[in-house]
């Protein structure tokens, strides 16, 4: 007798048209949901167990953006290839689709096109009556709504399909935070590796270029971003260069020089601060150059910070996706690789530093040996052979050995001139100001310079190697001003204070663009070389007319 009964319950009880079917199916997704890991695949099974278990032909998950006013995705059930193709572009939240993310309540509706609230429907969507919306709540925000249209045999959705698509809204919830979790865990055990990845393969790299190339590479991958560049400030630090382009249109951004005061990227270097723009073209400091290029609309801006000092900026534009916009999760992740970048270019910048200081060393002993050789050897040879030619003229007379004594004599002349210009003994055994006393003195005596040297009596005692800089400079300086200059006087001052030295070296010659000449041919950039390898500051100013002026200042 109770077969039959129990019979019926139990086909009741997986029937989805029944109320005891529709709870043990939400009991059933429920656990699905929560085992489904994939975020995507999750959001597809959820609006199929809407449709299915309230009888909708039509069924709709929108997913809200960051800004909260839109739908960034829009998942559909019900609607084949062809009739979405005649459609066009999915809705964006507007209409009855805004209503609930506004409200965040419920609805149902008879007939949708009906509503005053509603836009209506775009040529080729098919018709839609009774309507059922259902937002998904997220620890107090929203996440997306579920929207359910034509229930089947022409009736309005009820209060318990409301309740039933409710419940499953709320599990879907929970099943929605566990995915995003597990991807946010997964997606950061990738970048974190691949984050480890490329600081040993940064680290490996001594050559700068080589180093920002593979910087640039390796972030524009991580990120999934459009376009990355690394900008250098210039020597002068009036400008920052793109010295590393990866992505679209690469090519015509390499070498993109910007204004730092009239640039976003300029400002992120003087700020030390990283910042996230959604709209470029909204941001009043962002110059529009290389955006322009790339057609970019949104960016990253982070610096490259070197023991607090901003060493370029790393630019990032437009993520991947329907979704330009980076997220706080990206600001992060471009933040971590910033600060190993910058690792990497402190350690490139410091081997570059150590390879010029061992050239110049080296240079400088070369430099010395040779003097020595000259002085000691050559020298002492030919002072030798001017003895000799004495004891000559007084057996044959001095008119056969005048040609040989004014040969002789110009030779040791020039074996002197040579050994003040390698490696003056002075420098080594008196210091910077007798040394530089001799310079100026050989100097104004072969070119008819009028050379005007002035040297604080209160100097501080500087170290070797910044008095070898120091002397360096003004003589490369005073063999410029002869060669280029055409000018009749020239002035360098020596001063200093505790903490610093400083030289200006001023003439009265033709002058130059700074603007279009190349630093080698006038070896500026061996001189910015060398005060920059003592942490100081080298300055050139100048106009064609207006003579030049060189002015170096190092801390001691």
């Amino acid at each position: 007798m109770h077969d039959v009964p129990t019979d019926s319950f139990l086909t009741a009880s997986h029937d989805p048209s029944t109320p005891a079917g529709r709870l043990r199916r939400l009991v059933e997704v429920g656990i699905a949901l929560n085992s489904e890991l994939s975020l995507e695949a999750l959001l597809q099974r959820l609006i199929e167990t809407a449709v299915e278990l309230t009888g909708a032909r039509y069924g709709a998950l929108g997913v809200i953006d960051r800004l909260g006013t839109g739908l960034e995705q829009f998942i559909t059930v019900g609607v084949d290839a062809e009739t979405q193709a005649a459609i066009g572009n999915l809705p964006r939240g507007r209409g009855i689709l805004g209503v609930l993310i506004r409200d965040r309540q419920a609805l149902r509706l008879s007939d949708l096109g009906q509503d005053p609230r509603s836009v209506g429907f775009p040529p080729g969507h098919p018709p839609m009556g009774s309507f059922l919306g259902v937002p998904i709540m997220l620890r107090g925000a929203a996440f997306g709504n579920l929207y359910l249209t034509e229930k089947a045999e022409g009736v309005d959705f009820s209060e318990e399909d409301e309740e039933i698509v409710r419940l499953l809204a709320a599990q879907a919830a929970v099943a929605i935070e566990n995915a995003r979790l597990y991807e946010s865990s997964r997606l950061w055990s990738r970048q974190l590796e691949s984050l480890n990845e490329v600081s040993e393969a940064l680290v490996s790299e001594a050559e700068l270029s080589h180093l920002l190339e593979l910087a640039s590479s390796r972030l524009r991958e991580l990120l999934d971003a459009r376009v990355v560049l690394i900008e250098l400030p210039t020597a002068d630090g009036l400008d920052l260069t793109v010295e590393a382009a990866s992505g679209e249109n690469a090519e015509q951004l390499l070498g993109l020089k910007l204004v730092q005061q009239r640039s976003k990227a300029g400002r992120t270097l003087i700020r030390l601060r990283p910042e996230r723009i959604d709209s470029l073209i909204d941001d009043p400091e962002v110059d529009q150059s290389a955006p322009r290029v790339v057609e970019a609309t949104a960016g990253l801006y982070v610096p490259l910070i070197i023991r607090g000092r901003a060493a370029g900026v790393v630019v990032v534009y437009d993520k991947r996706g329907p979704d330009p916009r980076f997220s706080d999760a990206d600001m992060r992740l471009a933040q971590a690789f910033a600060n190993r970048a910058a690792l990497a270019l402190e350690l490139s910048e410091r081997v570059g530093r150590e390879a010029v200081r061992a050239l110049l060393q080296g240079q400088e002993l070369e430099r010395t040996r040779v003097a020595r050789e000259l002085h000691d050897e050559t020298g002492q040879a030919l002072t030798s052979i001017l003895l000799g030619l004495k004891a000559i003229e007084a057996e044959i007379g001095e008119e056969p050995v005048a040609l040989i004594r004014e040969l002789v004599g110009s030779a040791l002349g020039n074996v002197r001139r040579l050994t003040v210009e390698l490696r003056p003994p002075v420098l080594d055994d008196f210091g910077l100001e007798p040394a530089l006393e001799r310079l100026t003195s050989v100097v104004a005596e072969s070119s008819g310079l009028d050379v005007q040297l002035n040297v604080a009596a209160r100097l501080v005692e500087l170290p070797a190697e910044y008095e070898t800089a120091l002397y360096r400079i003004v003589q490369e300086s005073l063999t410029n001003v002869v060669k280029h200059a055409e000018a009749q006087s020239v002035s360098i001052v020596v001063a200093g204070t505790p903490t610093t030295a400083r030289v200006v070296i001023e003439d009265d010659g033709v002058g130059f663009d700074t603007t279009n000449i190349r630093e080698g041919a006038l070896g500026l950039a061996g001189m910015r070389e060398r005060v920059l390898l003592l942490g100081g500051r080298f300055e050139v100013h100048s106009a064609p007319g207006s003579g030049t002026t060189l002015v170096v200042e190092l801390p001691v």
